[in-house]
């Protein structure tokens, strides 16, 4: 089949799009409008089916306007659906994912990536989870009253008391714990206790690129063995070190990869479309995001800087020999088998 046909037809979910930073910096009567004019375009010429919506806070909002932020961001994505409901569908399960496909729209999830608008106040979990938040991290870059983030892995630090009790707060409530950014030490110390399929929402292959931000072979076996999906990560900086000569066939190399040690079912796509986002938001002026020291951010592959490019990695996995059948389950089948048995169904 070509290769336009079978990304057509399957189900592609990106499970990582910081699009909300971009839209949530208008107005608040221009989300809607915005999200219409420059997103959704994007998003049905790439194919995509389910989008996951992080709810990211830049550092300028930390710490005191951490949770204002927080809540305005998932008030964003909200307005989006509600302004485009021919469109898009925001969804709290995975019946509600097939619902919207079943009618054409795109679904959306939302996700939080930290929490620094809650930090050790476990107890406001139920509170996003009620907005609406399904999938969540517990740590970026840095330290956090719940667990230290990847950039901190020297300190060969586990999970706090209060992010153990998040964890089995979001297993309770049906949220998906996403380890990406997470410490060595502390996904690790996940791994030991989560008693639910956990995932991966944008993170590539240490073994072909030696970053944090990657995970371990022994990582990705361990996220698999919780039933969980990596979703690798198409920012050029963690696939290849010299990021300028990233080609899709590099992110082919880390699903190939990752596919080979965690299995074709535990393997998706969580791009990280960031380009834009900090094209739009950045002065040129400014210096690199504190964590993103020694990387090319400007980086992205080819065809590859944001959803549109979406059909190339279909093109990529037939070219590299893999079957119809498991390029179904990298694009979203795998990942919607975990959001219908995981997403919003607590305890």
């Amino acid at each position: 089949m070509p290769f336009r046909d079978l990304h057509r037809d399957a189900v592609v979910a990106d499970t990582h799009n910081d699009l909300l930073m971009a839209v949530s910096a208008r107005p608040p009567r221009q989300w809607a409008s915005f999200f219409r004019r420059q997103w959704l375009p994007q998003l049905v010429e790439g194919g995509v089916d389910v989008q996951v919506l992080p709810v990211f806070i830049d550092d300028e909002f930390r710490p005191e306007g951490a949770l204002r932020q927080t809540l305005r961001m998932i008030e964003c994505a909200h307005v989006i659906a509600e302004g485009n409901p021919e469109s898009v569908r925001l969804c709290l399960d995975g019946d509600q994912i097939d619902e919207a496909l079943a009618l054409g729209r795109i679904a959306l999830v939302l996700a939080m990536e930290s929490m620094p608008g809650i930090d050790a106040s476990v107890e406001l979990i139920p509170t996003m989870h009620r907005l609406g938040v399904r999938v969540a991290s517990i740590a970026h870059w840095r330290r956090t009253p719940l667990a230290d983030g990847s950039g901190e892995d020297a300190t060969g630090s586990r999970l706090t008391d209060a992010g153990v009790e998040a964890v089995g707060e979001m297993e309770r409530l049906g949220m998906i714990f996403d380890v990406s950014h997470l410490g060595a030490s502390g996904v690790e110390h996940v791994l030991e206790i989560a008693t639910r399929p956990v995932m991966a929402t944008h993170s590539s292959a240490r073994a072909l690129r030696d970053h944090h931000r990657n995970l371990t072979d022994a990582q990705l076996r361990g996220v698999a063995a919780t039933g969980g999906v990596i979703c690798v990560n198409f920012l050029a900086a963690f696939l290849l070190e010299d990021a300028r000569s990233a080609t899709v066939d590099h992110l082919v190399d880390h699903i190939e990869h990752i596919a080979g040690v965690a299995g074709i079912d535990h393997v998706g796509l969580g791009p990280d479309f960031v380009r834009e986002v900090y094209a739009d938001l950045t002065p040129p002026w400014c210096c690199e995001e504190a964590g993103f020291s020694g990387l090319d951010t400007g980086a992205a592959i080819p065809g590859l800087d944001g959803p549109r490019g979406m059909p190339l990695v279909t093109e990529g996995l037939l070219k590299r020999g893999f079957s119809e059948d498991e390029i179904v389950k990298i694009l979203g089948g795998n990942v919607m088998r975990l959001f219908r048995s995981e997403l919003g169904r607590g305890r």
